[in-house]
């Protein structure tokens, strides 16, 4: 039997780095009897060993809970936890595409920091409705009014019915599900329409095979469905459907608003396209969801078997990685040096260091990593064999005869920094250093807002310089 529509509520959890979202997530799922005081530990929802040693959280992970409200009703709560550092923000955005509304905890003691509001500017262009929650209450530096100014401020969202919680003792819990209740809508959806689900996450278990996270827009999934991904053009039997309690739990049917996981024989990473839509084979919707924005990497390395012989395995073991995280891309390479491995993308440098890590436990490989780059643009003259064109240097051995360089042009950003006054100076010599030049400076909430960007390309002229 699927939910009520008006009795489900889907929320993410954002907030910057070490404000609280995961000991937050602990806390409601210890609230609503999600698992035992003995089956409880710190970071409940960050299962792989390093988010535990880290104390970070990489993978968005979602766990479905029941609440009795105050009114009398039970309601299913999707609940899913987000990571807080910008290298991980492609895990964030897609989270935020299968909710309504986000629960936007900030420390009371740190008030509003740089991921807050990357964070929180993506909840608002899904059109969430978002629920401030002012976290570590019970701290001696907290602050929460001084705090509650600041989001008002710099974000410029209403906290008149901001929650005061402290979830590491379990001050104000009640009163976050109880907001989640009131202020978040429920989902809208069909369950008389054809079947249309975005895929939202997937990850390879070796006993499962492809395990397929996904948000029911219209229609029914059930056990034994012939399903089609509109993208990829692939059919699929599904054989098991389920939800996360956090433990697995297997269920007759998943209807529209819900949020759970189906598994379909799938063994090929290829099939299963993170932003795809799954549809009904024999009776399919006619218009597929939008999907999500490709990934843009920033940062390239290469990452070599220390040795050759496992080349192979390093393929295969980044094809998987690869279903698990959508957000780095690698293409094949070779070196004189080296041998034979791969080119990776990534959105940063944390983001390479934990991939890197990844491979090196989860499949007992010993990797050569090259020094990471960007990519640069480089505009070509005409030569006598060749027409004038533009190329992009992903590696330094293949760069291009200097006399045929017109110009070079390396990536720059343009950035806003929130500081207190105090470092004002340091920073702004700090971004000078790196040949950022200031455009704007302006006063919010108390915080020097500094604007810093450029420009500039190296032409060839220079270079000889």
């Amino acid at each position: 039997m699927t939910a009520s529509l008006s009795q489900i509520r889907n929320f993410s959890i954002i907030a910057h780095i070490d404000h609280g979202k995961s000991t937050l997530a602990d806390r409601l799922i210890q609230q609503t009897g999600g698992l035992t005081a003995r089956e409880m530990s710190e970071q409940v929802l960050d299962n792989m060993d390093i988010e535990k040693e880290r104390g970070i959280t990489i993978k968005s992970q979602t766990v479905r809970l029941d609440y009795k409200a105050s009114d009398g009703k039970v309601y299913v709560l999707n609940l899913m936890d987000t990571p807080g550092h910008v290298d991980f923000a492609y895990e964030v955005s897609r989270s935020l595409a299968a909710c309504e509304g986000a629960l936007l905890v900030v420390d009371a003691a740190q008030g509003v920091e740089a991921q807050t509001l990357a964070n929180v500017y993506q909840s608002i262009e899904h059109d969430h409705v978002i629920v401030p929650v002012i976290n570590k209450v019970d701290l001696p530096a907290a602050e929460p009014e001084r705090v509650k100014a600041q989001i008002e401020d710099v974000i410029g969202i209403s906290t008149d019915d901001a929650v005061m919680t402290s979830a590491k003792t379990g001050l104000g819990i009640g009163d976050v599900l109880e907001a989640i209740v009131k202020f978040i809508p429920p989902p809208k959806g069909d369950l008389d329409a054809p079947l249309k689900a975005m895929l939202v996450d997937s990850w390879y278990d070796p006993y499962l095979g492809v395990v397929i996270l996904v948000r029911v827009i219209d229609g029914k999934l059930v056990k034994g469905q012939e399903i089609m991904m509109m993208a990829a053009g692939t059919k699929h039997l599904v054989d098991r459907v389920g939800v996360f309690r956090p433990k697995i739990e297997v269920i007759d049917a998943l209807g529209p608003g819900e949020i759970g996981f189906i598994t379909a024989q799938i063994k090929e990473v290829a099939q299963t396209n993170v932003g795809d839509t799954i549809t009904d084979a024999k009776k399919p919707t006619a218009l597929a969801l939008p999907g999500f924005k490709e990934v843009q990497p920033v940062v390239f390395c290469g990452l070599f078997p220390v040795d050759a012989a496992d080349f192979e395995k390093l393929r295969e073991s980044i094809g998987r990685l690869r279903l698990n995280d959508a957000s780095f891309t690698f293409e094949t390479e070779s070196s004189a040096a080296l041998g034979f491995g791969f080119r990776c993308g990534f959105l940063g440098l944390l983001h390479l260091e934990i991939i890197q890590e990844r491979l090196t436990r989860e499949y007992d490989l010993d990797l050569i990593t090259t020094a990471p780059s960007v990519v640069y643009r480089i505009q070509l003259r005409k030569s006598r064999t060749d027409d004038a064109r533009e190329m992009l240097l992903h590696n330094p051995a293949d760069y291009p005869d200097p006399s045929r360089i017109e110009q070079i042009d390396e990536p720059w950003i343009k950035a806003v920094i929130y500081t207190p006054d105090e470092y004002l100076g340091s920073i702004l010599k700090l971004c000078q250093d790196r040949r950022g030049v200031q455009t704007g400076l302006t006063y919010v909430g108390g915080r020097a807002q500094v604007r810093c960007g450029a420009s500039r390309s190296i032409t060839a002229s220079a270079r000889r310089r």
